[in-house]
């Protein structure tokens, strides 16, 4: 039997016989199911639990299935995607519950092909989970599970999504799994952009094209990455750096549906799904008037905040094991965490997030001699230094979070040599963005502290 936690089937069906080959069967197909073979104990189950997909016989020993599926209703219950079973005589009964929103059914008997069909259609997000290992959740806290729920949900709808949250938390991530929901029936395109690591000058043809001879160097055509994202997705990462001239354009393109390359006089229809992401405060910069209202109110339709890794510690033994798991696939060296180590990274704020997490996790495996991991491997070695002990008594959370955040980046320049492009990089924001961050912290260029502060 699968938890609740895995999002996976609640399959509730008396028949010992059909009960027993549909679960072997979901099992064998990587999907993850709960049995049920009464009302009373499924009904236990959805109350405690997320599932991803309820498939429910109508016919049941202590009950009627579709009366479980409207008491979840009624109780506002988010239900998951529901498929019934049912015998040619309850077949109106069905339909029924099909105009309550149910996603359909299937008529006794049937094989267990017509039954995956179904399913895929009913519940894309199931199969974009079972799509690998390691891919399947964006992290086991309950903050991230009820964001995957959220992204499943808009996954049905196409909208734009703005994804906002720190540098680090997975941005990425969570614009790759939505796009999985979105097309698990057919492979679509997934192209990415960082708006603030393209030159001003340049973001328009990157974006929208260019007719030979538009400007000096376009010899040729070139498709920009509305068009070559097709029916697919296209994830803009740190829209607040982009210019606010581009901004306007951008604007146009998410109204009218359709771009026009540079040098061009067609407009060019667009499929593609946005979505859009950003560690700035944008209401802040609408007010400042860094950034327009008009394309902010178009881009947020649906937002979703993503956490930082401190406020969710279940997550960061989950990633460091993911990141080991892969370290293993790519390199062929197993490495394991000591429960010392486990303590240690568990109590660290982790400023930089996911990513500081796998370049700490990376470090560490590399750098080992046995492959046990113990909290020595990530403070030497060439792994990151040990955590600043010199001011123990902050004056509170957001002092200590910027002692932090300021020793992460004296850290990353050391090791840079005090090339602040280089140190940008690796922390994965712009220079722009990390020269602001060390003036808001006192630094100087080195990374030593101004006096003073």
């Amino acid at each position: 039997m699968s938890s609740a936690g895995d999002l996976g089937i609640c399959l509730v069906e008396d028949d010992a016989i059909m009960g027993e080959a549909l679960s072997q069967f979901f099992l064998l197909e990587d999907l993850p199911c709960d049995w049920f073979r009464t009302l009373a104990s499924a009904r236990a189950a959805l109350h405690s639990g997320q599932y991803c997909a309820l498939v429910s016989d109508i016919r049941l020993p202590d009950g009627n299935g579709g009366d479980l599926y409207r008491e979840l209703l009624h109780e506002g219950i988010a239900a998951p995607p529901t498929l019934f079973i049912t015998a040619y005589g309850s077949v109106s009964q069905a339909v029924e519950l099909l105009q309550q929103g149910a996603r359909d059914y299937i008529t006794k008997p049937f094989e267990p092909d017509e039954l995956m069909v179904k399913l895929r259609r009913a519940c894309p997000a199931l199969f974009a989970q079972a799509s690998g290992p390691g891919d399947r959740v964006l992290g086991i806290s309950p903050a991230m599970r009820r964001i995957e729920r959220t992204l499943e949900r808009v996954a049905q709808h196409r909208v734009p999504v703005l994804l906002t949250g720190e540098s680090g938390v997975g941005k990425e991530y969570a614009a790759r799994y939505l796009h999985r929901c979105r097309n698990a029936l057919a492979p679509a395109p997934f192209l990415a952009l960082n708006c603030a690591a393209v030159p001003e000058d340049l973001i328009e043809a990157e974006l929208f094209g260019a007719e030979r001879g538009a400007f000096t160097g376009a010899i040729t055509t070139r498709r920009g990455l509305f068009e070559q994202a097709g029916a697919g997705t296209l994830f803009l990462d740190e829209v607040g750096d982009m210019p606010l001239a581009m901004q306007a354009k951008m604007l146009r393109a998410v109204q009218e549906h359709s771009v026009r390359r540079i040098g061009g006089t067609e407009d060019i229809p667009i499929q593609a799904q946005l979505i859009w992401a950003t560690n700035c405060d944008l209401e802040k910069r609408v007010a400042q008037g860094r950034f327009r209202a008009d394309l902010y109110f178009r881009m947020s339709t649906i937002q979703v905040d993503l956490p930082p890794l401190r406020e969710r510690p279940e997550d960061i033994l989950w990633f460091a094991r993911k990141f080991l798991d892969a370290f293993a696939r790519e390199n062929g060296r197993h490495c394991c965490l000591t429960p010392r180590a486990e303590r240690y990274l568990t109590a660290r704020p982790w400023p930089g997030n996911v990513r500081a997490l796998k370049q700490a996790v990376d470090r560490a495996a590399i750098f080992s001699d046995s492959g046990i991991l113990e909290p020595d491997n990530f403070v030497a070695g060439g792994a990151i230094g040990a955590m600043p002990t010199d001011r123990p008594h902050a004056e509170g959370l957001k002092d200590y979070l910027a002692d932090c955040e300021r020793w992460y980046i004296r850290e990353v320049l050391k090791r840079c040599g005090g090339r602040v492009g280089e140190a940008a990089e690796a922390l994965g924001i712009s220079r722009k963005s990390l020269w602001e961050r060390m003036n808001r912290l006192g630094m100087e260029r080195g990374g030593s502290e101004r006096s003073g502060t």
